[in-house]
C-alpha cells in the first residue's frame, strides 16, 4: 500500500522499529519528528496522507498537534500511536481531530490491519476503546449537552451503520452484518458526516451517542 507516512515519538529506537515494520511492508516514511512542533514542521513540508503521533512528547505535545493539525491541514490522517489507554487521552485525541487511536502493545498483524483501515477512510480503534469512547461522552453528557439532533437528521439505515461502527466493526464487518457493498458502507459514512459537520467516524458515532441517536450498551 502506497501511503506516505509521518512519525511523531520522542523515542528514537521505536520510531525505528516502526518505520522499519512500515516499509516492510510498502509505506513511505516521508518525515520523523520527536516533539509536537517538529511534527507540525515536517508534515507543513511534506504534506503526507497519516501520522502517527505519539501523544506524550516535549515541546508540544501529541494531542496539541493534533489540534493545530486537523485544523490547518484536515485531510491529514492523525491516528494517535502510545502507550496510555487514559480514557482521558482517548476522549481528547478523537475530540481533537484524531481519525483513531492505538495502543504500542497492539501486535503486529492487528496493527497494519488497522492502519490499512485507516488509509481506506475507517477509524483504526479497538472494539474496546471504542466503547470506552462512548462511555466517556455518555458520562459528559450532563456537563458538556450536545444540540439534540433531530431524529430525521440521518436515516435508518445510516443509524444502522453507525451502531455497527459503535461496536467498532469494520466497514467490510458492517457490510456483511447488512449484506451490502463495502463502498455502499463508504458512501454511507460520507453522508453521515456531512449530515453530522464532523471530521471522522469515530467523532459521529460519539456525537450520535451525545445527542440521543445511539444509546449506549450497558457493561
Amino acid at each position: 500500500m502506497n501511503l506516505r507516512v509521518v512519525l511523531a515519538d520522542d523515542h528514537p529506537l521505536f520510531r525505528d522499529g516502526v518505520a522499519s515494520l512500515l516499509r516492510a511492508r510498502g509505506f513511505e516514511i516521508v518525515g520523523e519528528a520527536a516533539n509536537g512542533r517538529e511534527v507540525l514542521e515536517t508534515i507543513r513540508r511534506t504534506h503526507p496522507d497519516l501520522v502517527l503521533m505519539d501523544i506524550h512528547m516535549p515541546e508540544l505535545d501529541g494531542l496539541a498537534a493534533t489540534r493545530i493539525l486537523t485544523s490547518e491541514m484536515p485531510a491529514v490522517r492523525v491516528v494517535i500511536l502510545t502507550v496510555s489507554d487514559d480514557d482521558e487521552d482517548v476522549f481528547e485525541a478523537i475530540k481533537s481531530g484524531a481519525q483513531g487511536y492505538l495502543l504500542k502493545s497492539t501486535d503486529t498483524r492487528t496493527f497494519f490491519d488497522l492502519i490499512e483501515g485507516a488509509a481506506r477512510g475507517e477509524t483504526p480503534l479497538s472494539g474496546r476503546l471504542a466503547s470506552r469512547i462512548l462511555r466517556e461522552f455518555a458520562k459528559r453528557m450532563n456537563n458538556e449537552p450536545a444540540e439534540a439532533a433531530k431524529d430525521d437528521a440521518l436515516s435508518e439505515r445510516e443509524k444502522e451503520v453507525l451502531a455497527f461502527a459503535s461496536e467498532g466493526l469494520t466497514n467490510r464487518e458492517i457490510a456483511g452484518r447488512l449484506n451490502l457493498s463495502e463502498n455502499t458502507i463508504k458512501y454511507h459514512f460520507k453522508n453521515i458526516l456531512e449530515k453530522l459537520h464532523l471530521r471522522n467516524r469515530a467523532q459521529a458515532v460519539a456525537y450520535a451517542l451525545q445527542s440521543g441517536l445511539l444509546k449506549p450498551k450497558p457493561h
